[in-house]
């Protein structure tokens, strides 16, 4: 397994997301098959492991930490959380006690990267920033990021204390962030880790017209998912699985290597989770 550099993290190249084996994408495996999942992903080389409290409420913290509690020195664990808005102490306090739970939920004395799980609007970005700095100076994180950042958000929080990454969405029919986003990543040295690389299993072409999705399945509320914009989109389908008949792969071995070389010519510090 490749590596990259999330600023001061070393991470494998490819992250487990561990999001579906809670909540997401339908019905879920038993908890026994999602811990030996967890472990037969740091066998093959995954050392980057991406869970939230938000996923299955604390539910997925607790299968991150009992699957990786055994080789826990070994891997980098990143956990989110979702700021209410409060300011000041309160803040402060809000932050540091949820991160006490995720803390106790994964079994560790320490995050490696917390993220805020998308920016709050009704908190400057510096606040957060300076909170997470207060974190990082006691020890229960060695570094934060943020998720869905704009470019002027990412300048603020940076300024105050260093991101170590920015995660967004990103694969070939997501690619807002190319143009000012991963650059600017690469500019100040902050790690750009994309989520749902496979656009939410879309590019893997086994969803497509008739599929259906209930509870608390994102893809209800997806877009591309919808029987239109399925319908609108299934050339790119059409183009994967041709040129993967060509190189003798799968529609997503053929996205994740396009998607990989325009990383690379964009000289950016990319990871996948």
């Amino acid at each position: 397994m490749k590596t990259r550099k999330l600023r001061n993290l070393t991470v494998s190249a490819i992250g487990y997301g561990c999001m579906g084996l809670s909540h997401g994408y339908g019905e879920l495996p038993p908890e026994k098959e999602s811990i030996r999942l967890i472990r037969r992903a740091y066998e093959l080389g995954c050392t980057f492991f991406d869970t939230a409290e938000g996923y299955g409420m604390g539910h997925n913290e607790s299968l991150v930490g009992e699957a990786l509690e055994s080789v826990r020195s070994h891997v980098v664990i990143a956990t989110k959380l979702h700021i209410r808005s409060e300011r000041g102490e309160n803040l402060k306090r809000q932050v540091e006690e949820r991160l006490d739970a995720s803390l106790r939920r994964l079994r560790t004395d320490h995050v490696d990267l917390y993220y805020q799980h998308r920016v709050n609007q009704d908190i400057p970005v510096e606040e957060v920033a300076e909170v997470m700095g207060g974190l990082i100076k006691k020890g229960k994180i060695l570094g934060w990021g943020q998720s869905q950042a704009l470019p002027e958000e990412i300048r603020r929080a940076n300024a105050v204390t260093p991101l170590t990454a920015v995660q967004s969405e990103y694969s070939m029919m997501e690619r807002m962030f190319e143009k000012e986003v991963i650059p600017l990543c690469g500019e100040l040295g902050i790690g750009f880790v994309p989520f749902s690389p496979l656009a939410s299993g879309f590019l893997s072409g086994k969803y497509g017209k008739g599929s259906t999705y209930s509870g608390d399945d994102v893809r209800r509320v997806i877009t591309r998912f919808s029987e239109e914009n399925v319908a609108a989109n299934q050339p790119l389908l059409d183009m994967l699985y041709a040129v993967g008949e060509k190189k003798g792969a799968t529609p997503v071995q053929v996205s994740h290597g396009l998607k990989e070389k325009a990383s690379v010519l964009r000289r950016s510090r990319v990871g996948r989770a």
